[in-house]
């Protein structure tokens, strides 16, 4: 059974899941109007896993015979300056996310809540590779620049992504 406080951070923390995914499908939005299907589904993918991972921590909740909690979810960026603008936004987001991650970890340490600690071990592994995908596009797009035929090899590249 969940302590209130853990019950809490967690329903907080699907609540940022579902922001977070909110944010990707409004960043799909730009890049659709921006003419780059290939990021446009990079980012729908994004929208896909945070609901996903919304829906794993929902779902452990009610296992610790907790209740959910849902939150309002608040209204994201919708405009941005450029592509790179995007993955910067994407990246530290990715970094905030993984900020919450960790302080969830450490409130269940500090319970000693072992069952959640080990649920919240998928969520640390995730956090490593999200951070490290938008980073790495936010380099390739440094490196592309203003070069329209590189950002839309980039963009089919990105386009090729599998859920």
């Amino acid at each position: 059974m969940l302590s209130k406080t853990l019950q809490k951070a967690l329903n907080d923390q699907i609540g940022k899941e579902f922001y977070s995914a909110y944010l990707y499908l409004s960043m799909s939005a730009y890049f659709q109007s921006e003419n780059l299907p290939g990021c446009a589904h990079w980012m729908r993918l994004q929208y896909q896993e945070e609901i996903a991972h919304a829906l794993k921590l929902f779902d452990y909740v009610h296992d610790r015979e907790g209740a959910a909690d849902l939150q309002a979810i608040a209204q994201p960026q919708a405009k941005f300056s450029s592509p790179v603008d995007v993955f910067k936004e994407a990246l530290a987001h990715e970094r905030k996310v993984t900020a919450s991650i960790n302080a969830l970890y450490a409130l269940a340490q500090k319970e000693n809540d072992y069952a959640t600690l080990i649920a919240l071990q998928w969520f640390v592994t995730e956090q490593v590779e999200e951070e490290k995908n938008a980073a790495g596009i936010v380099e390739q797009l440094k490196m592309v620049g203003d070069n329209r035929v590189a950002l839309l090899m980039l963009d089919r590249q990105l386009g090729a992504r599998q859920g």
